[in-house]
């Protein structure tokens, strides 16, 4: 697919020549038009502002001349903050294809935590490091049916005052000029949770809290400090801390019965074609990280491009197990538990690890993805977890994972519960506010 022109909306009261363009007035509703290859490229002077082998040779120095603690100290700016503050501008993202000539999804992901950052940044301010420590839900609201510009948008929608966030983002259809967002061309909505570090020392910071003034903001708040609690009732349902209730026993005994008797050569019992053992089901990815993919701290993989990959293995996984082209309906809360260094090599694991009929027809599956790492030179060190996610797709094929290990029965039960979670979340669906918000914030 060639490459797209795409429209930029601006939101500073000043005029600006757009490279290429003519001379437009700054303001919600002024629009031209730019090349670009997407919101992550188009963010790059956002997001790292050293050259690579300036940054090396300023971090030799740094570890030549140390400064003090005095030197290193923060002052991040606590002046409390409107959600409209850190409200991104619609960026229209150029139309990423893959091989099918449909949108790239992993690249989208990608942009979307560069997004994030930006917006995390215009809420904090420059003094500290803001990363992101978890992908708390992305969720697919209407697949798109045509090839069209898109419209990403987000604000901080959490802050109480202390180190961490929550950002809101949605890619929608974009509207045609002067007119708004309709809830049926919302296609993806997400939210990220930033944490603000210290740079020097890599300890959380506190930031401004976040003032909330309209009927939109105080829903969209609100819903941040429900998802917030939330977060407490899913861990304390983590099969690490929840063992099998009498239901689940009973479903993973029939399994285990099953898988028995598909093992034994004089029972009749054949394992369906449909049927797949959970530890047929893995692949892996092993890559070493390189600066191009660094975030703007210099020495540490962008989450962005991590999200990506564990997309596109996760997707390669489910089409493998289902012999189909899957849909991506959901992220499940997912975590970034350790940085990813430049120069570390990534080694990545997708499995299936739950799967279920859908009541439209067809089966949904869920991949856990892992994500380790270890020094290049040292290959004899323990690999590092840094992080896993939770992906769910659906296939059109009626297809099932049987899972024949302890460990892989217990992946199953989480699975389930998790799966669980998210038909609830496709009922109740409360993402009509974040349009409302945005709304607003066109018409001010």
């Amino acid at each position: 697919m060639a490459l797209r022109l795409i429209r930029t909306k601006l939101a500073q009261a000043s005029s600006h020549r757009l490279p290429g363009g003519p001379e437009v007035s700054r303001g919600f509703h002024a629009t031209s038009t730019t090349r670009t290859d997407g919101v992550y490229k188009e963010l790059t002077e956002m997001r790292v502002r050293t050259p690579w082998i300036q940054a090396l040779k300023e971090r030799k120095e740094a570890e030549q001349h140390p400064r003090t603690s005095a030197e290193r100290s923060v002052k991040p700016d606590l002046t409390p903050k409107r959600m409209q503050d850190s409200y991104k501008d619609p960026w229209l993202l150029d139309t990423y294809s893959n091989y099918t000539g449909q949108i790239r999804t992993g690249t989208l992901l990608m942009d979307l935590d560069a997004l994030a950052g930006v917006v995390s940044y215009k809420h904090t301010g420059e003094g500290v490091s803001n990363v992101t420590a978890a992908v708390d839900r992305i969720t697919i609201k209407n697949p798109i049916k045509e090839i069209c510009d898109l419209e990403l948008s987000g604000q901080v929608s959490f802050a109480t005052g202390r180190s961490s966030m929550e950002v809101t983002l949605q890619i929608a259809k974009a509207p045609t000029p002067g007119h708004k967002v309709a809830p049926g061309d919302i296609f993806m909505t997400c939210a990220f949770t930033m944490v603000a570090l210290d740079p020097q020392t890599k300890k959380p910071v506190n930031i401004a809290p976040l003032e909330v003034s309209t009927p939109a903001e105080k829903a969209l708040f609100a819903k941040g400090q429900e998802n917030y609690k939330n977060k407490k009732t899913i861990k304390s349902l983590d099969i690490m801390a929840k063992s099998p209730d009498a239901e689940e026993s009973a479903e993973i005994h029939k399994m285990w019965t099953d898988s028995l008797a598909f093992a034994d050569s004089r029972n009749p019992r054949q394992q369906p074609a449909n049927v797949q053992s959970m530890s047929k089901t893995t692949i892996h990815s092993t890559q070493i990280m390189q600066p191009q993919n660094r975030n703007r701290h210099h020495f540490m993989i962008f989450g962005g491009y991590l999200l990506r990959q564990t997309f596109e293995l996760a997707f390669t996984c489910a089409a493998a197990f289902s012999h189909t082209r899957p849909r991506f309906l959901n992220l499940d809360p997912s975590t970034f538990e350790e940085a990813v260094p430049v120069g570390s090599v990534l080694y990545v694991s997708a499995g299936v690890s739950y799967t279920e009929s859908d009541p439209n027809g067809g089966t949904r599956i869920q991949v856990m993805v892992r994500t380790h790492v270890r020094p290049v030179e040292h290959q004899d060190q323990e690999r590092k977890s840094t992080g896993t996610f939770f992906y769910t797709f659906l296939a059109p094929a009626e297809v099932s994972v049987l899972p024949q290990s302890y460990t892989e029965f217990m992946k199953w039960v989480a699975g389930r519960r998790r799966a669980a979670r998210l038909s609830a979340m496709l009922e109740s669906d409360p993402h009509p506010v974040l349009a409302q918000l945005h709304a607003e914030n066109v018409t001010e």
